[in-house]
């Protein structure tokens, strides 16, 4: 590899850095910070609000709850991602 990250930015025109590579990358690696944002706070939410005293394993009712809760959470995360998105069009058809 030569200096850094040059490799990986790299287009096909000899070295020089390619803009919509690099956006696209951004992009991907945005998506992957906020899919892991969104499972650290449904599990945390989630173990607070179904395990009473945490064990080498879940009861029975524990994974009902644990199940039922994440379901909820992205039942929830899902409408607010669908409002925003419309939102988010319908503002740039305004434009």
């Amino acid at each position: 590899m030569e200096g850094g990250f040059g490799s990986d930015f790299a287009g096909s025109g000899g070295g020089k850095l390619d803009p919509g590579l690099i956006m696209e990358q951004v992009k991907v690696q945005i998506a992957v910070a906020n899919a892991q944002e969104l499972l650290q706070r449904m599990t945390d939410k989630c173990f607070r609000k179904c395990i009473g005293k945490p064990g080498g394993s879940l009861d029975n009712s524990e994974q009902k709850c644990i199940a039922m809760c994440m379901d909820r959470y992205m039942d929830a995360w899902n409408t607010v991602s669908r409002a925003y998105n419309s939102r988010l069009q319908r503002e740039r058809a305004n434009m």
